[in-house]
């Protein structure tokens, strides 16, 4: 019996040592073992929860940086509905394109790309707001000067044009959703500099008011842990991933980021368990993010972030996320890699998980 007692002494005074510090350290570690585990089981539910329901794989066009590459854009987006056969499509409506003087808007640009959308049958996920995919992030026209302060001379503007992109194109049936202000609390991002909640949740309800019946989508930043509990609570949530990058500010080497696929299920199951709302990746990288801009660096160069067999397994991986629309980022640069490098090895990867996907699509089950 003596010892027994004296077995469970030590027993406990190894799991609860004596010291204030030792003590701290142990529930420190208890914490993050049951969080990490709730995490892989919320994850494990989230996944098995929408394994029968249709993969969309979608993607992004900027025509602005198709131009970059030297592409001509209406082929480049021709060539991702047509060839690529994306059936979904995010796009951009720039204040400082659509509305380049005062009250006076051209739609030319933005017109072509839904005309296009709707010949290839593609679903359109519209981006609004002042924050838009593409450097700077922030896309306001010259006559207007955003800042914190003296809002009222920018923000009414913003509103205004807003109110003009959506009565523009809610007519159109290739619509589906808005995206709001892509990445809104992105601070560290992009050449932004206003970050005020409030007028995001302004916008939120505008946009709801002057088009009920289609989603909004929110965008959170990418590897936060934790879930969004504050307004607005849109319709759905997107999420970025990227997983190799060039650190400019610390190892100035590549760097990939370690975290699992079954992290990122975790964050649409928790949201889903909490607010009731979905999530998508709205952009899965796919394409390089190497030292200087994709322009500057060589073939090779943009090869070390993002090639072939690094699209394939990154596809992959967003697969392994559970979450069933996911817009691959790069399509523009898919393309030029295609057409100008004469290497289409990336543009079959994609072109190849897209139609793997529809057959999979087809053998899901019918929901009555």
């Amino acid at each position: 019996m003596a010892d027994r007692r004296l077995t469970f002494h030590k027993i406990r005074s190894y799991l609860w040592p004596a010291s204030i510090w030792k003590r701290a350290l142990v529930a420190l570690l208890v914490i993050v073992i049951s969080s990490t585990a709730a995490s892989y089981a919320v994850a494990q539910w989230y996944i098995a929860e929408h394994d029968n329901e249709p993969l969309i794989l979608g993607t992004t066009f900027v025509s602005d940086y198709a131009q970059n590459f030297g592409l001509d854009p209406k082929d480049t987006l021709k060539a991702i509905l047509g060839d690529l056969k994306v059936k979904q499509v995010r796009l951009v409506s720039y204040w400082n394109q659509i509305e380049p003087a005062p009250g006076q808007y051209d739609f030319s640009n933005l017109d072509w790309q839904f005309a296009m959308a709707n010949q290839y049958g593609a679903r359109v996920s519209l981006a609004i707001g002042l924050r838009q995919p593409r450097w700077p992030e922030c896309h306001e026209p010259s006559w207007i000067h955003v800042s914190n302060t003296n809002k009222s001379d920018w923000q009414p503007q913003l509103y205004s044009y807003m109110k003009a992109v959506i009565e523009r194109y809610k007519p159109n049936p290739a619509l589906v959703s808005y995206e709001l202000e892509n990445e809104f609390f992105m601070t560290v991002f992009g050449e932004c500099k206003d970050f005020d909640r409030s007028r995001l949740v302004t916008e939120f309800k505008m946009v709801k008011a002057w088009d009920p019946g289609r989603p909004v989508i929110i965008s959170r930043s990418n590897n936060w842990v934790g879930v969004p509990v504050r307004q607005p609570t849109p319709d759905q949530f997107g999420v970025s991933v990227y997983k190799r990058v060039w650190d400019k500010t610390l190892t100035h080497r590549y760097f990939e980021y370690p975290l699992p696929a079954w992290f990122y299920a975790s964050l649409a199951g928790w949201e889903q368990m909490i607010s009731g709302k979905d999530m998508i990746i709205h952009e899965l990288q796919a394409e390089p993010w190497p030292p200087t801009d994709i322009q500057q660096a060589s073939l090779q160069e943009q090869y070390k972030s993002m090639d072939a067999p690094r699209l394939k397994d990154r596809i992959a991986y967003g697969k392994a996320t559970g979450m069933r629309t996911i817009d691959l980022w790069g399509a523009e640069w898919w393309y030029w890699v295609k057409t100008t490098h004469n290497d289409p090895s990336v543009w079959n990867v994609v072109k190849q998980a897209v139609s793997e996907a529809e057959v999979q699509n087809q053998k899901l089950p019918i929901k009555h």
